[in-house]
């Protein structure tokens, strides 16, 4: 659904963004026209989150998130543009631009869906507690799940019967196609009739982050197969594109997200302490879930079953991983298969002592290699090498490489400077060959990130001077009609001309410059960013064309010198090539 800008500056003045942001945190604290809080975004005991009454956006000075209304409801409630805006439409009263026939069927059936959903859920949690004694219960108690962790995530019992469900929801007005669509029935032969598709399990209901029941998880009680059984992919429902428990865990203030395998692991981590855990559903974990961790977290902590299969889980989760930049921690557990029986024989403190202790990805991919071979042997300590040295090639910081490079070497008995420079060897191998990723983990870019972003640009003082430019044509739109503006030539950063452009585009074609608007097209990291910016004290606007000439004088001198080095660097590579292909 398209949103208009008049749209979207409505909805923001009609959600007031102190009065929004009040409602999850607590604004106290006065600066000026300003009011702060502890963020909601990460943990801090001094405040540093900042909201503005007077430009209607928020920034935290110390992770650096920062926004408009929608962005703030995008943020804190982990939810897609589109979302967010329907989230605010409904919080005042806003009726959302009209829907064409076909959306209208569409959304009337997906409400229905969670609307059956929800009433199966509630009847098999009424299952579970209403009858003492039953299976259901009696599982529960024996995998230690108290009835709190019961009532937090929904459990319930689905009793071993052919139509206990079915005849529920059907007394409650929900058709056979409506249940077979959901995924709670199958249909019976020839099309007549149907039957629970979940009978015998301890239920686990699937929320989205929106707080709706998608899709369910049924654990076996007692023998039997499949031990897990799964909601089929439905309107409202896809495997890949949802976590378990992920309504609970984006709440976590642990500041990472452990990701294991099952959902009674996740309750019973989530029953001692570790509220940030979650789970995959029935598929190997997918670039979308980790996408949806990144929403609130730069860091997951894999604890997958510690055989064969969870190995190989953890290093496919690790590669997928990494392609975000997200940091990645391996947990361990020594005499256990899984979280939760290590918590169950050694207790919550135990399992805090191994999940500080726990190691880096490069650490656990470098001991998964070294159990490959017999480094008493020297074809084992060859090989070991060769793959260490694979390894390390793929890390983007010199430091790492060094750091990890001389625990391999010690282990296998060479120098270090050795096996550096087979590592350097690989790695300029990969850049030859033209491979783009690699490449970006060689060179990174100016990747902005959470605060103290200028420590990445690769030309700070043309950085400066370019966030000043945008800041100021923020503040006074009438100089973007000035002909003589900086071209996408000037800039260093490719981040911040997409904000300086899509700024002079929009002054330039009379539309709105909000941060409600500007959040229609800008990712939260480039709102952030923005709002960054512009949050900085007020600029001398009576002397806005001295400035404007200074900053432009500063981007276009910065880029001179840039085309300058990058001239004598081409040159320098004739020359070297020069000598290589010499044949005297």
């Amino acid at each position: 659904m398209r949103f208009t800008d008049e749209y979207l500056d409505e909805l923001a003045a009609r959600n007031d963004i102190v009065d929004v942001v009040g409602s999850y945190v607590r604004l106290t604290k006065k600066s000026g026209s300003n009011l702060f809080g502890l963020c909601p975004f990460h943990s801090e005991k001094t405040p540093s989150f900042s909201v503005s009454a007077d430009k209607q956006i928020y920034h935290c000075f110390g992770c650096g998130k920062g926004g408009g209304v929608i962005s703030f409801v995008q943020q804190m409630e982990g939810l897609e543009f589109a979302e967010a805006v329907e989230f605010l439409a409904k919080r005042s009263g806003m009726p959302l631009p009209r829907q064409d026939e076909q959306e209208q069927k569409r959304a009337s059936k997906r409400q229905r869906l969670f609307e059956l959903n929800k009433a199966a859920a509630r009847h098999w949690y009424e299952n579970l507690i209403s009858n003492p004694g039953n299976p259901g219960q009696q599982y529960i108690e024996k995998r230690g799940i108290e009835m709190r962790w019961v009532k937090n995530f929904g459990l319930g019992y689905a009793p071993e019967s052919w139509n206990d469900l079915t005849d529920a929801m059907a007394a409650k007005g929900f058709s056979q196609e409506e249940m077979i669509t959901a995924g709670l029935m199958k249909p019976g032969k020839n099309g007549h009739g149907g039957y629970d598709a979940f009978r015998n399990r301890l239920i686990f209901p699937v929320i989205d982050i929106r707080g709706n029941v998608i899709a369910f998880s049924g654990r076996i009680i007692g023998e039997g197969e499949p031990k897990y059984l799964n909601s089929p992919e439905t309107p409202v429902f896809s495997k890949r594109s949802n976590l378990f428990a992920i309504n609970l865990a984006k709440k976590s203030k642990a500041g990472y997200i452990i990701l294991t395998e099952g959902n009674i692991d996740v309750v019973s981590l989530h029953q001692s302490g570790f509220d940030s855990a979650v789970a995959s559903l029935g598929t190997s974990f997918t670039d979308e879930q980790a996408r949806l961790i990144k929403r609130y977290a730069d860091e997951v902590v894999l604890c997958y079953d510690a055989d064969t299969a969870g190995r190989k889980a953890s290093d496919r989760a690790i590669g997928i991983l990494q392609k975000l930049d997200m940091r990645v921690r391996v947990l361990e557990l020594q005499g256990a298969k899984d979280p939760d029986e290590f918590i169950r024989a050694h207790g919550a403190d135990a399992f805090r002592n191994v999940l500080e202790g726990s190691a880096g990805q490069v650490e656990y991919r470098l001991r998964l290699i070294e159990s490959k071979y017999d480094l008493s042997t020297e074809e084992g300590r060859v090989g070991y090498l060769k793959d260490s040295a694979a390894l390390l090639a793929t890390l983007p910081g010199e430091v790492e490489r060094e750091v990890y490079a001389a625990r391999a070497a010690e282990k296998a008995g060479i120098g270090r400077e050795a096996l550096l420079s087979e590592v350097e060897r690989i790695r300029k191998a990969r850049i030859r060959s033209g491979k783009k990723q690699e490449q970006q983990n060689v060179r990174p870019t100016e990747v902005h990130q959470n605060g103290n972003r200028e420590q990445r640009y690769e030309d700070v003082p043309s950085a400066v001077a370019e966030e000043g430019l945008i800041s100021l044509l923020y503040a006074d739109p009438a100089l973007c009609r000035r002909a003589d503006l900086p071209t996408e030539a000037d800039f260093s950063s490719s981040v911040l001309y997409k904000l300086y452009s899509a700024l002079l585009r929009r002054e330039r074609e009379g539309m709105s410059v909000s941060p409600a608007a500007l959040a229609s097209e800008l990712d939260s990291e480039e709102m952030s960013l923005f709002t960054r910016i512009i949050s900085k004290k007020q600029l001398e606007l009576s002397r806005s064309a001295e400035l404007l000439a200074d900053y432009i004088s500063a981007m276009r001198r910065r880029a001179e010198q840039r085309s300058e080095v990058d001239d004598l660097r081409g040159y320098a590579e004739r020359l070297r090539e020069q000598k290589n292909n010499y044949k005297p």
